[in-house]
């Protein structure tokens, strides 16, 4: 597995070794074992699957408490995906990352806890698959406002299709800090 490095230490790219023959291809999606390699110890407890058509933007989603590492990847289609650092006191407090995640390439993002997460599709269609270390919790989740101009993100796409709460959300700045992870 080939590690990426992204502008935020705590969020990689990973691009996994791929076999290819004439019956078509075969890569490893998960080990723990790689994982702890790489210093992550969190264990996935959920996985969710989302089916989006074109120009639809998920996020920029977090959950505090009971935040979520999430391992992010495009099992059909192709994305531009997203992770913020939330954390108040982190050095790279309002600072973004971003890659393109595709069936093509294989890669994935690998997001700690403490980061919102959101993602707009590029293709026709995108099926993003993401573990999540902690089960989903309605009333833990918070939203960014996806175009906050502060966290200066390069979105692909103009006028996303949109949910009405990811719409109407809060710039970062707006946020009360007690709904904001902490940097530990």
């Amino acid at each position: 597995m080939n590690v990426i490095a992204t502008c935020l230490a705590d969020v990689v790219v990973l691009e996994p070794r791929i076999f290819r023959d004439e019956r078509g291809s075969f890569r490893t999606a998960f080990r723990v074992d790689d994982f702890a390699s790489l210093g992550f110890e969190s264990v996935f407890v959920q996985d969710n699957v989302s089916v989006s058509g074109p120009r639809v933007l998920r996020g920029l989603h977090f959950q505090e408490p009971n935040g979520q590492a999430k391992l992010v990847c495009a099992a059909r289609g192709e994305v531009f995906d997203v992770a913020v650092d939330v954390r108040v006191g982190s050095p790279t407090f309002g600072r973004a990352t971003w890659a393109t995640l595709s069936e093509a390439n294989c890669r994935q993002m690998l997001i700690p806890s403490g980061y919102a997460h959101g993602f707009v599709v590029t293709s026709a269609e995108a099926v993003v698959v993401y573990k999540c270390s902690r089960y989903y919790s309605p009333a833990d989740e918070h939203t960014i406002r996806w175009d906050d101009p502060a966290l200066a993100i390069p979105w692909p796409v103009s006028n996303p299709v949109l949910a009405a709460r990811d719409a109407g959300a809060p710039r970062l700045c707006e946020l009360p800090c007690d709904v904001l992870p902490h940097a530990e």
